[in-house]
């Protein structure tokens, strides 16, 4: 049994090392990975299959599907151009709009998808004005991530850990995070414009040009538009009822994406293109991830990190939400936050086995160190990398060391929030 302890803790912190170097791909890493821990006898396949959380990967792939579809309509072109009207093409108010809109796009679709069809949008509108559009590139990855804190649905870490623990559901996540995410988007957009004003001018003439372009003109087919936001209003519908009807916000999504396959169009290129869209290489990674966690739960690793946990905080409620919350943002900020919540989980669940009575403030601090952590580095989450990567591409480059001046700073603060909000609401 020892033998197999320490092979299932080799496997995974090697698995974990490649990871972050980015050498091999991750979703390469994470399956070999899983792979090793089944070939070696670490768990068998048949617990193998029971540790893959389908109701996560049900949820991400049938919001991929809508939001796909839904994307192929300039929705997005249209809010963002209507937006930066709206805002009377000032510089300032138009970064203040995108990232509110941003924030909410990530809470109700998800903050990587959000970034892909925001970005080309904001970079466009920033060339038409001849500003600088890192601010606007940097204040989205920092929006998204905290727009994504608000629902069970915004981002990964929540759906993982919504779908682990039953009883918090979609209203849940809204009661307790959506508060708190409001607040910290309200105080970093303050610092920011602050920051930021001095870069954010241009002349009357570009004022005058943008706000000549007519956003109706970017809506491609209205038809397929009426479709789509039917089924997602329904489907959004469908989360916040999920709890009282007894069905898993997967099949909620699920049934979203493939009503509105059946009804959007009977072409069969179509149906394959919106497929296409769903990003194959994040599930498999999800499910590498899982399998690999679930051997270190075979083996009783998180076991026994969980009983080292409670040494430390004496099993105190206070102590350990705080320790999760501030362990939760640090390792977010360099490490991916999705393989970090997934070893979380069965370990907070553990110290539920062993004494600790409530658990409702470690979630909710898990949750908030997990996707608020994200925004202190540009490798702390995948939404940073992609906004990165397509402004690499236009030819602005984000840095390391440019994103950190600006983002470990920000997620401090929030996180210094977020310790004065799971205090006040949860530990008095």
């Amino acid at each position: 049994m020892e033998n197999t302890t320490l092979l299932a803790g080799i496997i995974f912190i090697v698995m974990y090392m490649f990871i972050v170097s980015e050498k091999v791909h991750r979703t390469i890493v994470s399956m070999l990975g899983a792979i090793l821990m089944i070939l070696t006898g670490v768990i068998s396949q048949e617990a193998a299959l029971h540790h893959i959380d389908f109701n996560t990967l049900g949820l991400l792939i049938g919001m991929m599907i809508i939001v796909a579809i839904t994307g192929q309509t300039g929705l997005f072109n249209y809010i963002a151009i209507w937006s930066a009207k709206k805002a009377e093409a000032n510089p300032m108010r138009i970064l203040i709009y995108l990232a509110v809109i941003t924030a909410l796009f990530s809470a109700f679709l998800d903050n990587v998808t959000t970034v892909l069809l925001m970005v080309p949008v904001t970079i466009g509108i920033t060339n038409k004005l001849h500003v600088n559009p890192i601010p606007y590139l940097i204040v989205q990855i920092i929006a998204s991530n905290i727009g994504g804190t608000a629902t069970l649905i915004g981002d990964p870490p929540n759906i993982m850990i919504g779908s682990a623990v039953k009883e918090l559901t979609f209203i849940s996540f809204i009661n307790n995070l959506a508060l708190i995410s409001a607040i910290n988007l309200g105080v970093v957009l303050v610092i920011l414009t602050f920051l930021y004003r001095k870069q954010l001018r241009t002349t009357d003439e570009l004022k005058a040009d943008l706000m000549s372009l007519n956003e109706k003109a970017e809506l491609k087919n209205k038809l397929l538009l009426k479709k789509c936001l039917s089924v997602l209003s329904l489907t959004i519908l469908g989360f916040f009822l999920h709890q009282l009807v007894h069905v898993e916000s997967s099949t909620v999504a699920l049934t979203g994406a493939f009503l509105l396959l059946l009804i959007a169009s009977r072409d069969h290129s179509f149906i394959e293109h919106a497929m296409e869209k769903v990003e194959w290489t994040t599930i498999f990674f999800f499910v590498g991830l899982f399998v690999a966690v679930g051997g270190l739960i075979e083996v009783g690793i998180i076991k026994q990190i969980a009983v080292y946990g409670i040494e430390i905080t004496g099993g105190d409620v206070a102590k350990t939400s705080m320790l999760v919350l501030w362990l939760s943002a640090i390792v977010s900020s360099f490490l991916d936050n999705i393989p970090f919540v997934a070893t979380m989980i069965p370990l907070i669940q553990d110290m539920g086995n062993m004494g600790v009575s409530n658990l409702e403030p470690l979630w909710w601090s898990l949750a908030l160190g997990a996707c608020l952590g994200g925004n202190g580095t540009i490798v702390g989450a995948s939404a940073n990398l992609i906004v990165a990567g397509m402004a690499a591409e236009a030819g602005h480059n984000i840095s390391f060391m440019r994103y950190l001046k600006i983002g470990f700073p920000i997620m401090t603060l929030t996180i210094l929030l977020s310790t004065l909000y799971i205090y006040m609401r949860y530990l008095i």
